[in-house]
């Protein structure tokens, strides 16, 4: 888990609550530092406090003996995860160095992606992300973003090829509904198609994924309302905290992350309609490979 944002998230989250109504510049200054560095610090991004001004943080916060030893406790961690990133040379996150192949927006979605102990993801159109062959990818690439030079276009195919790598690690599940459009539309072609749905049947093999299609036949369901997402839920921290699960909708000019719970409810319930329509694994791999067979012929 080095590298993981999921326990800085966690006790920024912590810390927010602690604060209450409390002013960010009172904050900031009764810690001897500034109110950015404590909204970054709730925000979960990496900050230079030093423990004596979390303890004094928490001295201006009131914060009772019992709240006082769980954010010390994740503080520790918190930092002992950080120093395994840095030993490992993953502190600043894998993905920076493809940092001018995605959209600043994309950030925060990979940070939690790396996380993530479980994703749920609904698809109207296209191919998840983390489910597409590079050639799929590629068709994607030229059709939304042009005069991309050949370095440019291998580098966002090398960047996705490593998100594909998560469905290797026993530590994520994968739960991939896709709308029976996704097998039909043709991104790169009959051949590129072809190829996209035989990979698809072979990741459905795996014990940790699970690809299931939502047939046209079925008419009318949730997944029509709520459209494309991915939910991401988070696994505790080793303070037993549990950090709040994610909602991400994306579209041309940028992405939501949603967080609220009765959004999140909301999306679950969605989730639920979803999977009562959705073919069975195996009826979704029968499908996939009876239409990549068409695609070849």
């Amino acid at each position: 888990m080095a590298g993981s944002t999921v326990p800085r998230r966690a006790f920024g989250r912590f810390l927010r609550t602690l604060r209450g109504d409390r002013s960010l510049l009172a904050a900031g200054l009764h810690a001897d530092t500034s109110k950015q560095t404590v909204m970054r610090m709730e925000e979960g991004l990496p900050t230079k406090l030093s423990t004596p001004q979390l303890e004094r943080l928490l001295d201006f916060y009131q914060a009772g003996s019992i709240e006082r030893a769980e954010a010390l406790e994740l503080w520790d961690e918190v930092r002992r995860l950080a120093k395994a990133a840095k030993d490992q040379g993953t502190h600043k996150g894998w993905w920076q160095s493809y940092a001018g192949q995605y959209g600043t927006w994309f950030d925060h979605y990979l940070k939690l992606e790396t996380g993530a102990r479980r994703m749920t993801s609904h698809q109207l159109v296209l191919m998840p992300g983390i489910l597409q062959t590079s050639e799929y990818r590629r068709a994607v690439i030229n059709a939304t973003v042009s005069g991309l030079s050949a370095v440019d276009i291998e580098r966002r195919l090398e960047l996705a090829a490593r998100r594909q790598a998560r469905l290797t690690e026993d530590d994520l599940h994968l739960d991939a509904f896709v709308s029976e459009s996704v097998l039909l539309h043709q991104p790169g072609g009959a051949s590129v198609m072809g190829e996209q749905l035989q990979r698809l049947a072979e990741l459905s093999e795996r014990p940790n994924v699970s690809i299931r299609v939502v047939p046209h036949h079925v008419g009318m369901y949730p997944g029509l309302v709520v459209q494309s997402f991915t939910l991401l839920d988070f696994p505790p921290t080793t303070s037993r905290l549990v950090e709040p699960p994610v909602i991400y909708t994306e579209g041309p000019e940028g992405a939501l992350y949603l967080e609220r719970d009765d959004v999140i409810a909301r999306y679950r319930q969605a989730i639920e309609g979803i999977q009562q329509v959705a073919l069975t694994e195996e009826d979704t791999r029968e499908l996939v490979l009876k239409i990549a067979k068409e695609y070849a012929a």
